[in-house]
């Protein structure tokens, strides 16, 4: 290369800085919620139907939804893996309360947050 086509950017041997390095902050992920609350039963009719009349086939259903043991399908230990794994607020002594208070409901509450997450493709 000619040195007269040397241009003086070329020539500077330090090399210029275009951007400044900058400080990436990583967002928390947010808390999700339940889909539906705890009593809104009449929200999905069919899952209060199979809650009501079959509550142990209801139980079994959200069991296999979550690849877990049928037997544990209506235990507050189910309530709190799924509560978990979706980074749902609560406590095990709330989940404990829910599920002896209000075990149908608890149940439906579950198996209507897993119809809405499939539906948004979150499941």
């Amino acid at each position: 290369m000619n040195s007269s086509a040397m241009t003086t950017f070329d020539m500077n041997p330090h090399p210029v800085v275009v951007t400044q390095p900058q400080v990436v902050v990583v967002q928390q992920q947010q808390r999700n919620h339940w889909q539906t609350g705890l009593c809104d039963c009449c929200s999905d009719c069919g899952v209060l139907c199979c809650g009501m009349f079959c509550y142990m086939c209801l139980g079994c259903q959200v069991a296999a939804d979550m690849n877990e043991c049928c037997l544990c399908g209506t235990s507050m230990a189910l309530r709190s893996v799924y509560r978990t794994r979706y980074r749902i607020p609560g406590s095990l002594c709330d989940d404990f309360c829910t599920v002896l208070c209000c075990p149908v409901c608890s149940l439906c509450q579950i198996k209507r947050d897993i119809n809405r997450r499939r539906e948004l493709g979150i499941f």
